[in-house]
């Protein structure tokens, strides 16, 4: 077998006496595609982390060997190691819009790669960004070498980000989740991109990922990480043809798959929501006077209709208008034009008290549960805060019951309630969140995101969860998302929305298996697969 390029032998991490990363061992080899797969929390970025020694001060790392080409970088200073980070050993961040310096232009930030590593003259540098910026292949090089991060989509900077870590052509590129907050589509582009880019350099490519059908796609071999430990490697074919461990075995299984959909039976039931020709623009004002010139149709012409007891997901790629539309039937964004029926009551001809009161059946879920509570309140008092607004005659004592009540059917403990919400993981604070929004009992659930940013088994119980309140107390959910796996599990119709408008609408089963509009077509092509199930399927 050839030569490890990167060699890891007993690392461990710990912090205190709480081992983060406990004895993880693993080799990559050049040209190859490893993943290493878990859930958050695993150790799977500290492991990365410690590669690179950009650890916090607290963590002591021991290991019995961490070498690149047999070279020990244990025993590196940290200026010779710095001839290693960013030049022998890339890295691409999660989060590209943190990652980057939003005051500095796209080209300056490549170039700042080139310049410490590389002995070249300013004409070079900017003719070398522009190569760079072309093999990431962002549209117009020329224009956007002078733009910033903000200018650009999550995708173009996300590309932006793997032509930073490949500026000094590195042998070994970390890509830690690099897909997880993009769209099916662009995440489709951006692999491709990673894997074409490995075909012509020859380097090795280390995915970071707790997307197991996406690893099914690229990877040669597979870690599996469990609370610090690798409890399983293997082959990508040999992993999930005939996974060995339990937890591997768990992971699997909590995927979503698209045949799902076929399992839901068609039912007739009173209509809950309405919506006709709903439409939020933003007016795009120019010149000396901010005269209007035109308008961005964020919804254009929206209409749907949603039953008792029932689930329509609005489906589509980020900029379509999906999240736009679920905050202006909250009135949440303002203005906006056409009817909105609750129960056959015209919510846009009330106002004030008599708004409020209707308003109060319709709740949300945000994508990102920790930045839509107050860090400063208690768990229990975030789940009251509805309540004692809507219901100012509600005795502490109920409001009490109903925290514990509701604080049990999202699987939490009592004793939460008590406890702030960065004490809680990505899961437990989803499910809080979805507790407060239960708390008033609304008649219909608008659900952004909840799953975008969770794990594979966390977000099957979050499914799950929804899934068993609208059977106990028949709430209808409109189900905001771009995963279609679990659109497959959860929904019942599905709208496809592109560019403010409804494209496609029908039911789960036949949005999925027999999509009439390209665009339908072209996000069903991009879901990555895992590669066993397509065999069976053949």
């Amino acid at each position: 077998m050839d030569t490890p390029l990167l060699e890891i032998n007993a690392l461990t991490v710990a912090f205190a006496e709480n081992k983060v990363v406990n004895n993880v061992s693993f080799a990559i080899y050049p040209a190859q595609t490893f993943a290493l797969v878990g859930e958050s929390g695993s150790g799977k970025s500290l492991t990365a982390l410690s590669v690179l020694r950009l650890l916090p001060n607290n963590a002591q790392l021991t290991a019995q060997g961490l070498c690149l080409q047999q070279q020990e970088l244990l025993t590196l200073s940290e200026l010779d190691f710095c001839k290693i980070r960013g030049k022998r050993i890339g890295l691409v961040f999660q989060d590209p819009m943190s990652s980057l310096n939003p005051v500095m232009t796209i080209g300056e930030q490549i170039a700042e790669v080139l310049k410490i590593h590389f002995a070249l003259s300013k004409a070079e540098r900017n003719l070398r960004v522009l190569e760079l910026l072309q093999q990431v292949e962002i549209p117009q090089p020329q224009r956007r070498i002078h733009e910033y991060p903000h200018q650009l989509s999550g995708g173009q900077r996300q590309r932006v980000m793997i032509a930073i870590a490949l500026a000094a052509k590195p042998d070994l590129l970390i890509a830690d989740e690099p897909t997880t907050s993009l769209d099916v589509t662009i995440q489709g582009q951006i692999l491709l991109l990673l894997k074409n880019i490995q075909q012509q350099t020859g380097m090795a490519l280390w995915l970071i990922s707790h997307d197991l059908a996406l690893v099914s796609n690229i990877a040669d071999r597979v870690a599996v990480m469990h609370r610090g430990k690798i409890v399983e490697i293997s082959s990508s074919e040999q992993l999930f043809k005939q996974p060995q461990h339990p937890y591997t075995k768990k992971l699997l299984a909590s995927l979503p798959v698209l045949e799902s959909c076929l399992h839901h039976l068609p039912t007739e039931r009173p209509t809950l929501l309405k919506v006709i020709d709903f439409k939020v623009y933003y007016p795009v004002k120019k010149g000396l006077f901010k005269q209007v010139v035109d308008y961005v149709r964020a919804v254009d012409g929206v209409s749907f209709t949603l039953q008792q007891g029932k689930t329509l997901a609005l489906v589509g790629e980020s900029g379509c208008g999906k999240t736009t539309l679920g905050k202006a039937l909250l009135n949440l964004i303002t203005p906006h034009d056409g009817k909105v029926f609750l129960n056959q009551v015209d919510l846009t001809q009330l106002k004030g008290k008599q708004l409020r009161e209707e308003r109060a059946a319709m709740q949300i879920v945000f994508q990102d549960p920790f930045s839509s509570m107050n860090p400063r309140m208690l768990v229990g008092d975030i789940i009251a805060e509805g309540i004692r607004a809507l219901h100012p005659k509600t005795s502490p004592a109920q409001i009490n019951a109903k925290i514990a009540q509701l604080l049990d059917q999202v699987d939490l403990p009592i004793i939460s309630a008590l406890r702030y919400p960065h004490e809680f993981s990505g899961g437990q604070r989803q499910r809080i969140c979805i507790a407060r929004a239960l708390a008033v009992e609304p008649k219909l659930l608008i659900c952004d995101e909840p799953t975008s940013a969770l794990d594979v088994s966390v977000q099957a119980q979050i499914i799950q969860l929804l899934k068993s309140f609208q059977q106990e107390h028949g709430l209808s959910y409109l189900f905001i998302t771009h995963n279609l796996g679990v659109v497959a599990e959860i929904a019942d119709e599905v709208a496809v929305m592109y560019a403010g408008k409804i494209i496609e609408y029908g039911s789960v089963a036949q949005v999925l298996t027999t999509p009439v509009h390209p665009y339908t077509q072209k996000l069903l092509a991009a879901v990555p697969v895992l590669k066993t199930k397509m065999a069976n399927q053949n």
